[in-house]
């Protein structure tokens, strides 16, 4: 595989990697490793999300060996094959794109092509464009497979501080006001981190659009991942407010990491209360299920109380 521009050579001084450049005509992976064969199928390339050298080799060489890449931008997609020595086909495809070319796409798959499907910078899919070609080409029986690499949102949790044993990504928050509180209230009682994509222009609207319908909740602004002037700005949706009241929009994309609602309180009465709803419309035992979804109290706790409730009418 000839791709050549850049190799890795290992330094010892300073403890760190140096880079130099090699001739195009030497080959990419090292000495006595031979370049992944590209069988027929649809491959979800990841790709850089700041920093060129973010992708692995296995991305290389499925590039390399795709007969067909499809790319949002193939401007964007170019830069990058070209800082690798890669020269391909590219063309451009998105969800909007019409029938007839997925289907055209489905089709070549279908007569044994290897085709790469690329974001311009992530995860395909992530908030990018993907869904009906993978869904045309899983019904269709076809070979389909994930070649992973960079993700903004699970970069964001990783610096946010956040906790990252449950968490949602719900994508870009709308641009209006009601529609963004809509959404927001969608995801209130999740337990888990919540995750947004948004832009400089528009952060200090959708801080304020948090702390109204959350109140007060901890979130970080991680931006510019993996580029020179990364950040990641943790503190209370007021702190945060505050802060880009007085130092106007960042520059640069932008993560939103939200901390997940915390469970809330019930005492015994507000317990009693909702138990006796639920058996209005529902036996004892799904009574007592209903409510334990509801307050995160033990089940057969809330069975025995509705059993009594039951009793004394």
């Amino acid at each position: 595989m000839l791709l050549g521009t850049l190799a890795l050579k290992i330094g010892m001084s300073k403890n760190k990697i140096d880079i130099e450049p090699i001739k195009k005509d030497r080959p990419w992976l090292l000495p006595g490793i031979d370049r992944m064969k590209v069988e027929a199928g649809l491959y979800l390339v990841a790709t850089p999300i700041g920093n060129l050298r973010d992708i692995s080799i296995r991305a290389l060489d499925t590039l390399a060996g795709a007969d067909l890449i499809l790319c949002e931008d193939t401007r964007v997609s170019g830069k990058l094959l070209h800082y690798y020595g890669l020269k391909k086909k590219l063309v451009s495809y998105n969800d909007h794109s019409a029938e007839a070319q997925r289907l055209s796409i489905i089709e070549q798959l279908s007569g044994g092509a290897s085709i790469v499907l690329m974001s311009d910078a992530g995860t395909p899919l992530v908030s990018d464009p993907g869904f009906k070609l993978v869904r045309g080409a899983l019904d269709a029986g076809l070979n389909v497979t994930s070649v992973p690499g960079a993700s903004a949102p699970i970069s964001a949790l990783q610096l946010s501080g956040m906790p990252s044993d449950a968490f949602s990504f719900i994508g870009f928050l709308p641009s209006k006001a009601g529609a963004r509180e809509k959404v927001l209230r969608q995801w209130q009682d999740a337990r888990g981190t919540l995750m947004a994509f948004e832009t400089g222009p528009r952060l200090l609207a959708a801080l304020e659009s948090v702390q109204a319908v959350y109140g007060a909740r901890d979130i970080a602004v991680v931006r510019e991942i993996t580029k020179l002037y990364e950040e990641s700005r943790r503190g209370s949706v007021e702190e945060l407010i505050t802060h880009y009241k007085e130092s106007g929009a960042p520059k640069g994309e932008i993560v939103l990491v939200i901390a997940g609602a915390q469970p809330r309180e019930f005492d015994d009465a507000a317990i009693n209360e909702f138990l006796t709803q639920a058996l209005k419309s529902m036996g004892t035992k799904d009574a007592a299920a209903h409510v334990a979804a509801e307050t995160g109290r033990p089940r057969k706790e809330l069975y025995e109380r509705a059993l009594e409730i039951s009793k004394n009418g």
